[in-house]
């Protein structure tokens, strides 16, 4: 009797001593079993879809994740621009590059991978224009450039696309060929956006450089002085710039961040006036002592 009571006693405490062992080898058992099934169809495809990545950009686009958002897409500029071009808005970078993309979807092509990028949302006392390299990733020029009389003092708050207005067109413009005109070398902008800036031409809307475009006219007067309408440059670059530019590439022109609500008024080439085609003239320009040293030149290219 007392054998059978040992014997029963020693049975349990096997058990018990086994009981933790076995636990453990049932789910070491069912880890193997799960790391060596067969997957399923859905988590079989679903290995098989590639990491997102990013790839090089083609010419004039933004380099972009393929599953990102719109919202993403708009503001995914290439990071060497972010960095090196200073004070140049990655989302202005990334408008000017829509309009790009989007010129060129209706069949409108650049000669060049440059693009010229002016935010007139900045004061006309900051470099506000730039030169962009975009197959090589450089900016090769960032430089003060003057808005039109028309669109307004320090800042420009008034846009137009109408003559005689002498403000500054917004807007993507495809450059042309050179002059020499009353402003010296100059180079033409084409207009691409209907109604915006497609009277360019008729309203002799070029790139040119000037005698109030300057560090110290800035310092003096607490800003440029204003062109008729024209991107002016210094004109110790405006050849420079007006050179890497010219034959057939972007310039776009923003304002969307404007201390107040840009205005732009609007017109189509269909209503251009006659007196659009006159020949340019000399002109004498009355103002007061400051207006006349922030005034254009009396030899004005339109």
């Amino acid at each position: 009797m007392l054998g059978k009571v040992l014997s029963l006693r020693t049975d349990r405490s096997i058990g018990k001593a086994l009981r933790l062992p076995c636990t453990l080898l049932l789910f070491a058992t069912g880890a193997l079993y799960a790391a060596n099934a067969p997957a399923t169809p859905a988590a079989a495809a679903a290995a098989s879809l590639p990491a997102a990545i990013y790839a090089p950009a083609p010419s004039g686009a933004t380099a972009v994740m393929a599953t990102a958002p719109r919202e993403t897409v708009a503001t995914a500029v290439p990071a060497v621009f972010s960095k090196g071009a200073e004070g140049l808005s990655p989302k202005v970078l990334a408008k000017a590059l829509d309009a790009v993309s989007a010129a060129r979807a209706r069949g409108i092509s650049s000669k060049s991978d440059r693009l010229t990028v002016i935010d007139y949302s900045l004061p006309s006392t900051q470099p506000r224009l730039w030169v962009l390299d975009l197959a090589q990733g450089k900016v090769l020029f960032h430089e003060l450039v003057a808005h039109g009389s028309g669109s307004g003092d320090k800042y420009a708050t008034r846009f137009s696309n109408v003559n005689d207005s002498r403000a500054t067109s917004l807007g993507l413009f495809l450059t042309a060929g050179t002059y020499e005109g009353g402003n010296g070398y100059s180079l033409t902008l084409r207009g691409l956006d209907p109604g915006i800036n497609d009277q360019a031409e008729v309203r002799h809307i070029v790139m040119h450089g000037a005698w109030y475009v300057s560090e110290d006219h800035a310092r003096q007067f607490g800003m440029l002085g204003r062109s008729w309408g024209c991107p002016a440059l210094s004109p110790t670059v405006a050849p420079e710039v007006i050179d890497a530019i010219k034959g057939g590439s972007f310039v776009y022109s923003y304002a969307g961040s404007a201390p107040s609500a840009p205005t732009v008024m609007r017109a189509s080439l269909s209503a251009s006036h006659p007196a659009a085609k006159r020949s340019r003239t000399v002109r004498a320009v009355a103002r007061s002592s400051r207006s006349t040293a922030s005034a254009t030149p009396v030899s004005r290219t339109r």
